[in-house]
């Protein structure tokens, strides 16, 4: 019993690639970082993102999130999981984004393809089957990806721990096309 999901056919780059020669892809990221660092001067900014907003989305390595809605750095508070679903930790990150650090607003992002369509609940069974111990989580699986963003838009607008509710909108992100579908919260 595999709890993993189907990897793709022939990806484009693989984690052998993405080392280069000799040494593990961490070990690239770090030197990376230390090119980064090189050249890297404080921006002088705080915490508090000057856009005063939260972006709640998926953690698919598709969604270049800057990059597809015009942000810059310090911008905007990013909340990534698998999904981008609102579960209780996306509202802790949202409840100290928007009372110890000034936002107001909320975008959510979900997008075409996601891997949480092809996943139940029965995925933690079979993790318990594996490891022997059930994970205190829910996968928070889904089949209509518009019916899941007004269920993290109802999650966020109820919350009784965020300030701020009135400017909360949710997306499904087209990962071939790069447009965002803004869903109604009625549907």
């Amino acid at each position: 019993m595999s709890t993993s999901a189907p990897l793709p056919a022939e990806p484009a780059r693989t984690a052998d690639t993405a080392a280069g020669r000799g040494g593990s892809v961490i070990d690239r990221l770090v030197e990376s970082n230390r090119k980064y660092a090189d050249a890297f001067s404080d921006p002088g900014m705080d915490a508090r993102p000057v856009l005063a907003v939260a972006v709640v989305a998926c953690m698919d390595a598709r969604l270049d999130l800057h990059a597809a809605l015009g942000l810059e750095l310090g911008d905007c508070h990013t909340i990534r999981n698998a999904g981008g679903v609102v579960t209780d930790d996306a509202i802790r990150s949202l409840t100290i984004s928007q009372r110890a650090l000034g936002t107001r607003s909320v975008v959510l992002i979900h997008h075409t393809g996601c891997g949480l369509e092809s996943l139940t609940e029965d995925f933690r069974h079979e993790l318990e089957m594996e490891v022997g111990q059930r994970p205190a989580w829910a996968v928070e699986a889904f089949r209509d990806v518009d019916q899941d963003v007004r269920q993290s838009m109802q999650r966020v607008r109820t919350s009784p721990f965020l300030l701020h509710t009135d400017d909360v909108r949710g997306f499904v992100f087209d990962v071939t096309t790069g447009l965002l579908r803004e869903i109604d919260p009625q549907p």
